[in-house]
């Protein structure tokens, strides 16, 4: 049998699981969500969702991987029965395809870090044309992806503790100081501190129903829950590990990165008087337009911005191909090294039609009709495995704590390493948010969003 490995400590554990958190959810989605939202209004319907429910079922996660020390499917399976089981192959069918187009836009940012060091943004006058263009040029992108894919499939093929541990270890350390840096600097510009009072002071008018829905779906987006991610790595965590502390810090640690990548880009935002609400082209089309007006400093900034997006997708794409690996590795005894190279290749396989679907190939670009317009493949893929797919996965989670498993258990599981867990408030308050606040919130949301995407009923 291939030897699973395990985290080395603690501090590797929470280095590894804050990397699969922090990603592009944090530095692309996170400040673009927020400028749709209101800013500080959506920040602080954030905050309350990450405490709420990122955090509850985050510990539930991890403690089911814990307790089993197995993948996604065989923790569900030994636990709960072979049609539990079909809740772990969920998950790691979901973390298959999202890291197929989470490998096209790590693409990106990957290309736009190579074009701003080598100058060829330098001249670009229409970034909105030249992201589109960008997008749409497969002969560039195919190689970028595969190269970054490439990069995430030897770190993982080296194994926990010598490639996981010790990246995440590398890359977060890096990561942090480099946002701080930049946001030092993007506090000199002009105007900057509009930026600040748009994202720290809250208009509470703003706040509506789609802020608490979006609020929520970024929250599961960024901490990575519902796709087994956390299952996966909570399997390789000691029995002596306190299980609540550790997701706390894991939480902490990726809200502070999504917190420090909005104090970056809003000040920059706003100190060109441009519009926060840019949506999904606010990181590759307003902040490259702004890193070409600040003269000599511009390339520097933009080159250690687009560095920064890098090193955050790659401490996410590193934990999504685990999930399959570790399944493989499990179940059917396959070595580390030929399942990583295969699965990796099988993953960007299975991202090609995303890639062609953003102008390259028509019939990808134009695959079908839902929510009153076209949709890509790559934004389909999103769709089902994201904004339908987490909320559902967390909430089979919750179903699968309370009726199968038993909030007994689980808190017996908890407590090993926390010795003063049973009877604390901490104990009181995941039971309750487990039991009854988490299932129906998301519940709800999966409804919703079934409603919205696919039936075009929305309530708000």
């Amino acid at each position: 049998m291939a030897s699973r490995g395990n985290f080395s400590n603690r501090i590797g554990f929470i280095a590894a699981a804050a990397g699969s958190a922090v990603g592009l959810g944090n530095i692309w989605r996170f400040p673009y969500e927020t400028g749709e939202n209101g800013g500080a209004a959506f920040l602080l319907i954030y905050l309350i969702c990450m405490v709420l429910i990122g955090f509850p079922v985050m510990v539930g996660e991890i403690s089911i991987g814990r307790h089993t020390q197995l993948n996604a499917f065989g923790a569900y399976k030994k636990l709960g029965g072979q049609k539990w089981g079909l809740l772990g192959y969920w998950g790691i069918l979901s973390a298959i395809m999202f890291l197929s187009v989470y490998n096209v836009i790590a693409g990106w940012a990957f290309a736009y870090f190579i074009q701003i060091i080598g100058g060829l943004l330098a001249h670009t006058k229409d970034f909105g044309s030249h992201f589109t263009n960008q997008i749409a040029d497969v002969s560039d992108l195919f190689f970028y992806s595969l190269g970054f894919m490439a990069i995430t499939a030897f770190i993982v093929s080296r194994g926990i503790q010598k490639g996981i541990e010790t990246a995440s270890k590398v890359l977060m350390p890096a990561l942090f100081i480099m946002l701080l840096g930049l946001i030092g600097y993007s506090f000199t510009l002009p105007n900057a501190m509009d930026g600040v009072q748009y994202y720290l002071v809250p208009e509470l008018s703003e706040i509506t129903v789609k802020t608490v829905y979006d609020a929520l779906g970024q929250a599961f987006f960024s901490l990575s829950l519902g796709m087994a991610a956390l299952v996966t790595y909570g399997s390789y965590i000691s029995k002596n590990e306190n299980i609540v502390s550790s997701a706390a810090l894991v939480t902490i640690t990726d809200t502070a990165v999504a917190f420090l990548a909005g104090l970056l880009i809003f000040p920059m935002v706003f100190s060109q008087g441009l519009s926060p609400s840019e949506g999904p082209g606010l990181v590759f089309v307003v902040l490259p337009g702004i890193f070409a007006s600040l003269g000599l400093m511009g390339p520097i900034i933009g080159a250690l911005f687009f560095l920064l997006l890098c090193f955050a997708a790659l401490t996410s794409t590193i934990s999504l191909l685990e999930i399959p690996v570790t399944f493989l590795v499990d179940e059917k005894k396959f070595s580390r090294t030929k399942v990583v190279l295969g699965t990796a290749l099988l993953v960007f396989l299975i991202g090609i039609p995303s890639m062609l679907s953003q102008g390259a190939v028509d019939f990808f670009s134009n695959f079908l009709f839902y929510e009153g317009k076209t949709k890509a493949v790559l934004d389909i893929v999103f769709d089902i495995f994201s904004d339908v797919g987490l909320p559902l996965g967390g909430f089979l989670m919750t179903i699968f704590i309370i009726s199968k498993w038993k909030m007994k258990n689980f808190n017996q599981e908890l407590a090993t390493g926390n010795p003063t867990y049973m009877g604390s408030f901490m104990q009181k308050y995941l039971n309750f948010i487990l039991t009854y606040f988490a299932p129906a919130f998301l519940g709800i949301m999966f409804v919703l969003t079934i409603l919205k995407k696919f039936f075009d009923i929305s309530f708000f």
